[in-house]
């Protein structure tokens, strides 16, 4: 099993490039079943998570095949299997996806329930609702959803839940809309930038959407789509981690192609710790404060603080002066790092939903593991900080969302290296 072995102390500087998105490409992929002819996707990161994808769409009769410029091109060649088995949805979340397109174009879908990183409960019932407001009909047969539908028909849908609205279950629902009969009308939508590519793809296809972008997309239903080419928008996480990089080390970085439109929230909080943060013709340039001020933040949907930047910033915090409180309203059971924190040297302690981080002066490294995608990131963070050597357990975690974080890190200057044991 891979792990990353890091020596910390080393002030990172230079240019590190941003891949594409995972959380927009994926969607964009599963949405390929419903297009006619050949479909061209570019900046799709080579990740673990995306070759899962590409292997379930494989198994759904859609051909990819990456191009010698990095691109993807894919066609539906076999329009026969309608079940996303347990065997690969188990391994990625993003993988409910596929629910949405294989209902509208094949009028029936089989999707295991899905699995992905053990961050709390994150229930799919606001996806089944939204397919059932479209008309479907829903059983549950050995642990799979089961929905049919002859046809789709345009609906008024609310897919509001207790933590906001859902992201994912924005795209499943948007891609089902598409294909159905008349308008169908999402209220409290998700908002985040990877809902806004998505759609933006669906209608270079043929889609009619208006108001994506906002808590209210209206949909048009067509009947058919045509593949096109799209370029996939930038990782905002892996960006947001890339400024967290610069200011824990108290560097200098140029994040190229990021776009702090997408991080307002996270700026935000960032230059209330003393960054330094400002566009710069490629993307962001990003310095930091020897001396950094605690904050007060909570997670929320977007445009608010993103949950799955938390365990970067807590990294962060941990060397700030003072005491700061970080309470997490997406997912409440997501602080598996705070442990593998605390054993570098952090003062962390939760309470509920809310951590009360005290400032030290310094991390200690130490052997951690990784809990999650977002977890691990967060403590190669802190070991590019800690005196010592660093050793960060599970590095398939990360490569779920990096694409090979660890030789863009060493571009820029630190001490990290992937180990096979």
């Amino acid at each position: 099993m891979e792990y990353f072995e890091i020596s910390g102390g080393t002030r990172l500087k230079g240019t590190v490039k941003v891949s594409g998105a995972k959380n927009a490409a994926l969607p964009i992929l599963a949405a390929t079943i419903l297009c006619e002819g050949e479909t061209v996707l570019r900046n799709v990161p080579d990740l673990q998570d995306v070759r899962q994808m590409i292997t379930l769409l494989g198994r759904l009769g859609v051909t990819c095949e990456r191009l010698a410029d990095g691109a993807l091109r894919l066609r539906v060649e076999d329009e026969m299997n309608c079940h996303a088995d347990y065997e690969l949805v188990s391994k990625m979340r993003a993988s409910v996806c596929v629910m949405g397109p294989l209902l509208a174009k094949r009028k029936r879908s089989q999707v295991s329930l899905p699995g992905g990183c053990a961050i709390g409960d994150r229930p799919i019932n606001l996806h089944v609702q939204g397919m059932r407001g479209l008309g479907a009909d829903f059983e549950l047969v050995n642990g799979d959803i089961l929905l049919k539908a002859k046809k789709l028909k345009g609906s008024e849908l609310f897919l509001g839940g207790p933590f906001g609205s859902t992201v994912t279950g924005t795209a499943n629902v948007m891609m089902a809309a598409v294909l159905a009969e008349g308008r169908t009308v999402i209220e409290s939508a998700a908002c985040e930038p990877e809902v806004v590519d998505l759609a933006e793809f669906l209608n270079k296809c043929g889609a009619q959407i208006l108001g994506y972008g906002t808590p209210r997309i209206t949909i048009d239903g067509v009947a058919s789509l045509q593949g096109v080419e799209h370029t996939v928008i930038p990782d905002r996480i892996e960006t947001g981690t890339f400024i967290i990089a610069a200011a824990i080390t108290n560097g200098e970085l140029s994040v190229e192609q990021g776009r702090l439109e997408h991080l307002i929230a996270v700026v935000d909080r960032l230059r209330q710790m003393g960054l330094n943060i400002e566009r710069y013709e490629k993307g962001i340039v990003v310095s930091s404060a020897r001396r950094l001020e605690p904050i007060e933040l909570t997670t929320q949907p977007y445009p608010g603080f993103p949950t799955d930047l938390q365990a970067q910033v807590m990294a962060l915090l941990c060397l700030a002066d003072g005491n700061s409180v970080v309470t997490e309203k997406i997912f409440p059971d997501r602080f598996m790092h705070v442990a593998e924190l605390n054993r570098m040297g952090a003062h962390i302690r939760k309470e509920g939903p809310t951590v009360i981080v005290e400032g030290v002066k310094k991390l200690i490294g130490a052997p951690v593991m990784a809990s999650d995608l977002r977890a691990s990131a967060a403590l190669v963070l802190a070991g590019l900080i800690a005196k010592g050597h660093t050793t960060v357990h599970r590095a398939y975690h990360i490569d779920r969302g990096y694409e090979r974080i660890e030789e863009k890190l060493a571009s820029v200057g630190a001490d990290i290296r992937r180990v096979d044991k």
